[in-house]
């Protein structure tokens, strides 16, 4: 029973050893020369302008969501383009719901301003 198991976790070890290796390989093998340029807080190679946790535009999350809007909307069209003749027309249906909503939360979105920039 346990020897099912043991590819999987042959793959786990792997892959922690890919991802946490070259971490404590830098960390062990790197010069330790921090001063205050390095540890100092920049922006584009300026020194930051304002406090850096300062407050954003809601715009900023309103474009976020435009984005999973229209990135769920591609990611579940072409599997249902593709399909359509299996699924029939509860699929059709199903998909016109969905769309429905997202048409929702676009229109939203018009309406707080999110597609006007300044």
């Amino acid at each position: 029973m346990l020897e099912n198991y043991l590819p999987i976790l042959i793959f786990l070890a792997i892959g922690v050893a890919i991802g946490v290796g070259p971490i404590v390989l830098g960390y062990l093998l790197a010069t330790q020369k921090p001063d205050s340029e390095k540890n100092s807080p920049f922006e584009c190679g300026f020194e930051a302008f304002e406090d850096t946790r300062m407050r954003f535009d809601v715009r900023y999350y309103l474009v976020a969501i435009l984005f999973i809007i229209f990135d769920l909307e591609i990611a579940f069209l072409f599997p249902w383009a593709v399909a359509l003749d299996s699924i029939g027309m509860f699929g059709f249906i199903a998909m016109m719901i969905f769309l429905g909503i997202l048409v929702v939360g676009f229109i939203y979105e018009w309406q707080k301003g999110a597609l006007e920039w300044e």
